[in-house]
């Protein structure tokens, strides 16, 4: 379709100068049902050499609220809490950020605050080795899903979100499992998910002065050409169980993208 959508507000973050290497990660869409893809997302987040992690949004499966890693510390912790550590330990050694995805658009600044890391707007700019990256989770630019959209638009306002967090936290599980299992059905009908407007996309990067878009959400890892020497960047998708699995990093350093494929 012809893109007609207004460009968003961009947000600028300017790299240190100190930083040598920066990882981005999407569509982990962690939870306790896969271990592996923890266990593996864990690892990494302790053994990255990146100055900087990026995670452009669905790093949970589903996230209902910050209350969920209000746990008592015992035997039996929520899940949502083992993932709070594992960021928080991270973030008192390199610079984490965190962009909402469709799955955990509920993340708010209380799990900022208690990971050490810094919520991005959507998209925001990052200034890195002298060049411009437009950074997105790459939702908002699929406008052929207009039923998605729709939703999404909804669901992004505050007396929305204010509405839904105020309901009681095994409320709010039971809806977001309900949300989830009627998500699984769509792709199931439409075997794919939807794709990022090229048009879009381009207007997008150059009003950000960028030549490359890096996204995820579309759980299809790729380079894609764009009109006027742009590019976009697809991150991939988590699944440590799937046959091969897919666990994989791209890394941005002063000689360019590199995708890491980490072992599982």
């Amino acid at each position: 379709m012809a893109s007609s959508m207004k460009v968003p507000t961009m947000a600028t973050l300017q790299a240190p100068a100190s930083w040598a290497a920066v990882d981005f990660i999407s569509d982990l869409h962690l939870r306790a049902q896969e271990p592996a893809t923890f266990n593996a997302w864990a690892h990494y987040l302790k053994s990255t050499p990146a100055d900087a992690v990026f995670m452009l949004g669905d790093v949970f499966e589903v996230w209902v609220g910050d209350d969920v890693i209000d746990d008592d510390g015992g035997l039996n912790r929520r899940f949502e809490a083992l993932c709070a550590d594992e960021m928080s330990a991270a973030g008192q050694r390199l610079a984490l950020f965190f962009m909402h995805g469709n799955r955990d658009f509920l993340v708010g600044q209380t799990l900022m605050e208690h990971c050490h890391a810094t919520l991005l707007a959507d998209p925001t700019v990052l200034q890195f080795a002298g060049q411009n990256w437009l950074l997105s989770h790459g939702d908002a630019l699929c406008l052929d899903d207009t039923e998605y959209l729709a939703f999404r638009q909804q669901v992004q306002q505050a007396p929305w979100q204010q509405a839904f967090l105020a309901r009681p936290l095994a409320e709010r599980e039971a809806i977001a499992l309900a949300m989830r299992a009627q998500s699984q059905a769509h792709h199931k009908e439409n075997a794919a998910y939807a794709e990022v407007d090229s048009p879009a996309a381009v207007q997008w990067l150059q009003a950000a002065g960028a030549k490359t878009l890096i996204h995820g959400h579309t759980h299809r890892p790729a380079v894609h050409a764009l009109a006027h020497g742009l590019q976009r960047v697809v991150l991939s998708d988590w699944d440590a169980a799937a046959h091969p699995p897919r666990a994989e990093v791209l890394r941005l350093s002063a000689t360019g993208l590199q995708r890491l494929a980490l072992p599982v």
